[in-house]
């Protein structure tokens, strides 16, 4: 068994304890206060040593696994971490450091090794991670599953998830050390399509256990049934002892969070992994479970809960979605309508048919028809409807009015009358009154299709407009986020002269390689294969070399991030997606829920008839419970 190493803080399965374990591997508290008695410089407690790298510390155990920087695991025991095996030998530091064998095996058994400086043993080029292609026959998949390996975070033993961001060479963590729902939407359905389903059943569980009930905001409870943005391991004292310890976990509902904006998206990204976990690991007997269930009944509940909106789509404000900073999203932003659809139909399918979800399931049938026909008819544009705008009456009054929204031509951009080709089309950002943001937004036309939002003529449009326009969307990486970037006096109002969203910059028209693996089931989706596989060539050939970033800059995606941080997990997750998916096409179809045919037959009628008919007598409408 190879040595192992670590400096800080030693691992969470050795000095991580819970008075009273059961464990029978794992030492009383009263043994291990006997032990540190015995030998002061033989300590199973490392303290973490925030100083600079050259003041660290290493230390040795013997046992099979990785190397740790600072409480960060470059891998993890194959051992659950609650079975606390102490280490079966000890070695200790040798002299052989060039030929890499540094550490030499005792026969003391149960003993740790004094701690040495880590300047004293090992240069810092010897820690550091081997770039692409150094590790003989390495491929770059090869390469991302062993750093998307290495991010996974244990609770108890288990893994629960993986942290947003793994780069050694970043002294500011901020929060980027943490699980985020929506980042590990990519991880999760990696690990399904390898067949490694435990991460995701304890991530789904764990999650649930953290919804909404008492957690509070500036002295204001967020909605009951919220998800948090992310949440955190934490190791804390057991009832104020220092020699015992356990685990818990720290969610995060966005009062941490830059702009303290609550996760809209978090439940309903939990929805559909949900749903795709079942699907891919045939297990349905956690969506049947009755926490699952009131779980999803609680979101279902908050997001079609009655408001001041008029409205079939979800008003959310700005920041509560994959673009959490301020960029001019507020309303009705297309991105949470196509999660919010796509979580309508799969929590459709995994409601238990009983008397207490007949109610919400005709409120969410209801909501379901009125939304896909508002995103259909209001979001779409193509040069057939550019033109219809352009020649829109306003003021108009009365049930038949043409310009529902009055919206004033004035607000088609120059950029749009050019940037439009004649072969193609896609559903605008947003839509509120007087206002149409028609900036493309690439999750959101993504997942239209994968959802089934955008119509089949709709979806094969927006991938006409992705290969007309391959220059601006994709360009040297993919994919753009959105497209155009605000700049300018406009830059400066939307974004609130944000520095982070420059022109081109994270969510203002920078590029986001986990994008691809949305890229790649809409195109599966609609028998386009090909054009993930072109994008996917494409980032393959430097992303690696780029140490996996977060995001790139400029028009065409040049420059990696300036604020990028590296090794960024969803990164690293959406390229293997991408890549697994295209090696096995019919897994994509998981992520596809048919609509019904009342549903579609209900579609039909609305549209066959003219959207601008009068106002006749209505139906009482269906008393409901929401």
């Amino acid at each position: 068994m190879a040595p192992r190493l670590f400096y800080g803080a030693p691992p969470r399965d050795f000095c991580s304890r819970s008075r009273g374990s059961q464990n029978p591997g794992c030492p009383s508290v009263s043994h291990l206060q006997n032990r540190k008695k015995h030998s002061e410089n033989r300590t199973q407690y490392a303290r973490h040593l925030k100083g600079s790298m050259k003041d660290r510390k290493i230390c040795a155990l013997w046992n099979g696994g990785p190397l740790y920087r600072g409480s960060k695991a470059f891998g993890r025991p194959e051992l659950p971490l609650c079975q606390c095996q102490l280490p079966e030998r000890i070695t200790e530091i040798g002299s052989d450091v060039k030929n890499g064998t540094f550490l030499r095996e005792t026969g003391n058994r149960n003993m740790y090794m004094d701690e040495v400086n880590l300047k004293d043993v090992i240069g810092l080029e010897e820690l550091r991670r081997p770039e692409n292609g150094e590790e003989r026959g390495q491929t770059v998949e090869d390469e991302a599953w062993s750093l998307l390996k290495e991010s996974v975070v244990y609770y108890c033993g288990n893994p629960v998830g993986t942290i947003a961001a793994n780069d050694p060479s970043d002294a500011s963590v901020l929060n980027y050390d943490q699980v985020f729902i929506r980042d590990f939407i990519p991880s999760g359905v990696a690990f399904l399509l390898k067949g490694e389903y435990d991460i995701v059943r304890n991530f789904i569980l764990h999650t649930l256990q953290l919804q909404s009930w008492e957690k509070t905001m500036d002295c204001h409870s967020p909605g009951q049934g919220l998800m948090p943005a992310s949440f955190k391991v934490r190791t804390v004292p057991l009832d104020g002892d220092d020699s015992a310890t356990e685990e818990v976990l720290d969610p995060d509902f966005g009062e941490s969070a830059i702009g303290r904006v609550a996760p809209v998206d978090s439940g309903l990204w939990w929805i559909i992994l949900l749903r795709a976990y079942g699907k891919f690991s045939g297990d349905v007997s956690v969506q049947e479970r009755i926490d699952v269930q009131t779980g999803i009944k609680m979101i279902l509940k908050l997001c079609l809960a009655d408001g001041f909106d008029m409205f079939p789509t979800l008003l959310v404000t700005d920041g509560s979605c994959m673009i959490d900073r301020r960029m001019g999203i507020h309303g009705h932003p297309l991105e949470i309508q196509a999660l919010f659809y796509s979580a309508l139909l799969c929590a459709r399918e995994m409601l238990a048919p009983e008397d207490g979800s007949a109610d919400l399931i005709r409120a969410l049938n209801n909501r379901l028809i009125a939304l896909s026909f508002h995103i259909r008819e209001y979001y779409w544009v193509d040069m057939k409807k550019l033109n219809e705008i352009y020649r829109y009456k306003t003021e108009e009054y009365s049930y038949d009015a043409i310009n529902k929204f009055n919206i004033y031509p004035d607000q088609i951009s120059p950029w749009l009358v050019e940037w439009m080709p004649s072969k193609g089309g896609y559903l605008i950002g947003n839509l509120q009154p007087a206002h149409m943001d028609f900036r493309f937004f690439s999750l959101g036309n993504l997942w239209s299709i994968v959802s089934n939002l955008a119509t089949a003529k709709q979806s094969h449009a927006i991938l006409d407009l992705v290969e007309a326009k391959w220059s601006d969307l994709v360009g040297d990486m993919p994919f753009k986020i959105c497209y155009p970037a605000l700049d300018g006096q406009e830059w400066a109002i939307i974004t609130g002269s944000d520095p982070k969203n420059t022109p081109w910059s994270y969510h203002n028209g920078g590029s986001w390689p986990t994008l691809l693996w949305q890229l790649t089931v809409a195109c599966i989706k609609m028998n386009r294969p090909e054009i993930a596989a072109r994008a996917v060539e494409l980032a393959e050939s430097r992303i690696s070399r780029d140490k996996w970033p977060e995001y790139y800059d400029t028009k065409r995606a040049r420059f990696i991030g300036k604020q990028a941080r590296l090794y960024q997990t969803w990164s690293i997750a959406g390229f293997l997606v991408a890549k697994q998916l295209l090696a096995n096409p019919d897994a994509a179809k998981m992520f596809v829920v048919e609509e019904d045919a009342a549903l579609v037959s209900a579609m039909n009628s609305m549209f066959g008839s003219s959207p601008r008919r009068k106002r006749g007598s209505k139906a009482p409408k269906n008393s409901y419970i929401i």
